[in-house]
């Protein structure tokens, strides 16, 4: 008979079908608690299902005992790992980047009538093991009797309760989400899976760069790192597995597999997780703000870095400027007419072929190189170059590469058709697990460093050929994580060669933060694709990033990629935002430079001047956010996590602690605002406003974007015109109050 396949066995991606070898373990109460070296060892017997509707152990198949690990940590962080395969707990991987805010805290077990507390020597409570199971004195005869379950209630912080979710179920053992259990097939026990309790009006953010509405809750995630395609979908660039709740903490799982995240959606009860690998480890944090919990998460994965000014500047380019006589008659035409601008990116055109990265210059278009880039930066621009990790079958290096195993080797051939890129099929991935082919990939950069590029655009590393053999690691492993080795490669070697720390990167994984600066991906020049950015960039700021750009105005036009007209009410609104990014970089499939858009040409100027002006307060905040919990793009939950608003705005969003910026993306030039609770000002007129209200339907014109200001506060700003950073002196900077005298900075 075949079983009923309800929502349990779904969310474990379980095949039901019998004659299958595979088997669902669950955990049943412990058999012992006890201490060793200051971390709880707890045993845990699993026992065999029946597969069946009523989950029911299998009598006939003795239990297997695995040990869940406690371990806590300060900054409110208790961790719990399992390997059912016997692997011991370790503090050493890419991901793992300890502060010295970090120290472990030994812990105690304290035996109670109920079970065991376990506390921390100051006699805080961390976790409770609970023994006591349900009556049986009313249970009727026609149903199952309830099953005894592993009741685990958390304290990371010593005071908010999390607790594994012992209970979900219809009528015992009808179960929609387990606390603790595995999956065995053909006798290799795989798949681990581990529940947390939540609450009916519990909200959820993070998990990456998510181009979804702020609450995340009722959704589920596959954390697979993919070429997104769009900003508008499920897929995505950047999936980082950590995510807040609103009951205040964090749950970081600390893998680099395939997993599946269930915040609320396949029951309602539960958030549930799910690790291809047979282990679970996780890092619960909590907090007193939201602040507090993502800087308890940098302090496990290390703090993002702080930028080189020049990058706060505006970047200009497009897909793609072919030669040097192009590169210069652009930036020669931005200083004449007086558009500031710090950074000029040649993207897949200035190879020998376009997109035929060969990390080598075109001879007869840059016939010289260096010269052509020291004429640029004495005329005030940045270089940054595109290239990807992948090398292609008729590249100048192939041989090289396959002769020392720069690239994994394939162990099979795959024709285009299989190829798991979107752009062109290449011969293999640089394969960053090995050290040689990570200092040969350095000294490759390296050549174009010593020219005098400053930034190398870390593009794709969401895919991986999954069908070559890697020196460390296996491709199911690796793919998630390449992006981490592959931008700390980067990072590296132009800090090394430059002094300043910096990639412009597209995929991202835990632990990516460290190298910044990430930018949205390919988003289409619509308000749609203006919307689905910023929901990506409050998301991914929600997931331990501090700087974050995207392309503006998008990157691809519709309904032609390539050549479709651009809309110059999108082009100047998605300015506007971007004066209010990290980081504002023009990019996209056709010409972007502002002359080509005449009636809005003077106000993107404008613009793109109090950009420059904005420069000191944008530095400012940002020295704050590498060392806090921080990032420039906030949520507003930030701020306001007890306000249930904000748990549902996706449009809106805090630039550093003191403006609150809400871009308008439609046609009509209108857009309604929440300002939260405190008072407010508008930065352009000086109009005052109240908070905790709603102001419905505003009429904003095209020239003038929603942006306001704390009612207080004081900011520092440059006050005289300048073509780029290399002419600023922070010492001329001045101070705006934001008091009942301020009319508005362009009043």
């Amino acid at each position: 008979m075949r079983p009923t396949n309800y929502h349990l066995f779904d969310f474990m991606d379980f095949d039901t079908e019998l004659s299958k070898d595979e088997s669902l373990w669950k955990s049943y109460p412990p058999t012992a608690v006890y201490e060793t070296d200051g971390d709880i060892y707890i045993n845990i017997p699993f026992q065999k299902q029946i597969l069946s509707s009523d989950m029911l152990a299998d009598s006939t198949v003795a239990p297997e005992v695995h040990t869940l690990v406690l371990r806590q940590y300060s900054q409110g962080i208790l961790r719990l790992y399992m390997d059912l395969n016997g692997a011991a707990m370790n503090e050493e991987s890419e991901m793992l980047q300890f502060s010295n805010r970090i120290h472990r805290m030994p812990l105690i077990t304290v035996q109670t009538e109920d079970g065991w507390d376990i506390k921390t020597q100051d006699g805080i409570r961390r976790a409770q093991v609970y023994l006591k199971q349900p009556e049986l004195d009313h249970w009727s005869d026609l149903l199952p009797a309830p099953q005894p379950t592993f009741d685990l209630r958390l304290y990371p912080d010593g005071k908010r309760e999390i607790r594994l979710s012992a209970y979900d179920h219809f009528s015992p053992p009808r179960y929609d989400a387990l606390p603790l259990a595995f999956c065995k097939k053909d006798g290799n026990r795989e798949r681990a899976t581990l529940s947390f309790e939540c609450k009916s009006d519990e909200c959820f953010a993070g998990t990456g760069e998510r181009f979804a509405k702020m609450d995340l809750s009722g959704q589920s995630f596959f954390l697979k790192n993919q070429d997104g395609q769009g900003v508008n979908n499920r897929r995505t660039y950047k999936n980082i597995p950590f995510y807040i709740s609103s009951r205040m903490y964090g749950a970081f799982f600390h893998t680099c597999a395939y997993s599946k995240l269930s915040l609320a959606s396949h029951s309602t009860r539960s958030v549930q997780y799910l690790n291809d690998l047979s282990q679970v480890d996780i890092f619960l944090i909590g907090g007193d703000s939201i602040e507090e919990i993502q800087r308890g998460y940098r302090d496990l994965t290390g703090y993002p870095s702080m930028p080189p000014l020049w990058s706060f500047g505006i970047w200009m380019s497009r897909m793609t400027y072919f030669s040097a006589d192009e590169v210069s008659e652009i930036c020669n035409r931005m200083r004449d007419e007086h558009y500031p601008c710090d950074v000029i990116h040649l993207d897949t055109g200035w190879f020998e072929t376009d997109w035929l990265c060969e990390w080598k210059f075109n001879k007869e278009r840059f016939p010289d190189p260096k010269g052509f880039i020291t004429d640029l930066k004495n005329n005030g621009y940045r270089v940054s170059l595109w290239q990807l990790p992948y090398v292609a079958e008729n590249a100048e290096q192939i041989d090289e590469a396959r002769a020392n195993d720069y690239i994994a080797p394939l162990t099979k051939v795959q024709d285009s058709e299989g190829s798991n890129f979107s752009t062109l099929d290449y011969a293999g991935t640089i394969d960053f697990t090995s050290p040689e082919a990570t200092e040969w990939y350095k000294g490759l950069l390296k050549n174009l460093l010593d020219m005098g590029v400053t930034c190398i655009k870390t593009d794709f590393g969401e895919n991986i050929h999954m069908d070559a053999k890697y020196k460390n690691m296996p491709p199911e492993l690796l793919n998630n994580l390449y992006s981490l080795l592959y931008q700390k490669a980067a990072y590296e070697i132009t800090k090394e060669v430059t002094g300043d720390g910096i990639v412009w990167a597209r995929s991202a994984w835990a632990g990516c933060q460290r190298y910044p600066l990430h930018w949205g991906g390919d988003s289409c020049s619509s308000w749609d694709g203006l919307a689905g950015s910023l929901k990506g960039g409050l998301h991914f700021g929600l997931s331990g990033f501090a700087f974050w750009s995207h392309d503006v105005p998008g990157f691809h036009t519709l309904s032609d990629f390539m050549n479709s007209v651009v809309e110059d009410d999108v082009y100047l609104r998605w300015t506007q935002f971007g004066v209010f990014s990290s980081h504002i970089r023009y990019h996209g499939t056709n010409k972007r430079e502002p002359w080509h858009y005449p009636a809005i040409a003077d106000s993107i100027k404008k613009w793109w001047k109090l950009r420059y002006t904005l420069l000191p307060y944008i530095v400012e905040q940002s020295e704050k956010a590498v060392s806090s919990g921080y990032p420039l793009l906030r949520a507003l939950i930030y701020h306001h996590p007890e306000d249930k608003m904000c748990w549902h705005i996706d449009d809106q969003y805090y630039f550093g602690d003191d403006f609150l910026v809400a871009p308008v993306m439609n046609s009509e030039n209108r857009r309604s605002v929440y300002l939260p609770e405190g008072d407010w000002v508008n930065l352009f007129t000086g109009e005052r406003f109240e908070g905790c209200k709603w102001y419905n339907d505003i009429e904003v014109p095209l020239d003038e974007m929603p942006v306001y200001v704390r009612m207080g506060s004081t900011l520092p700003i440059y006050p005289e015109d300048v073509e780029c950073t290399d002419e600023m002196d922070f010492k001329k900077t001045i101070s705006i109050h934001i008091d009942e005298n301020f009319k508005g900075m362009w009043n």
